[in-house]
């Protein structure tokens, strides 16, 4: 993971793994018991580098799976997971804050 950025951007960090451990949920529906709460996108490092921009500029990108990004909080971090593409909406749309749903690992 790289470090945090010295100056204000739209996340806390960019990583390229999940450097917490496996938790087992996968689908939408693993994930729909986890409720969802406010984070703000300062806050989030990214398990993710790249995005691809049809599923950021289509219209129905946020129509398919879950409608909430899903979040990982590990050793006081929290982590996106899955929703880069929502993430980056709220950013783009000036918004310092999203709804996600965040499972607390210890």
């Amino acid at each position: 993971m790289k470090p945090a950025y010295s100056v204000e951007v739209i996340f806390k960090a960019v990583g390229d793994t999940r450097p917490y451990p496996d938790h087992g949920l996968v689908t939408a529906k693993d994930w729909s018991n986890v409720p969802p709460r406010v984070v703000q996108l300062g806050e989030l490092i990214t398990t993710k580098s790249t995005l691809d921009l049809r599923g950021l500029l289509a219209d129905d990108s946020t129509f398919f799976g879950d409608l909430f990004p899903h979040c990982v909080e590990w050793e006081g971090q929290l982590y996106l997971e899955d929703g880069l593409h929502r993430a980056l909406r709220a950013a783009l749309q000036q918004r310092p804050v999203l709804h996600a749903r965040v499972l607390v690992l210890s």
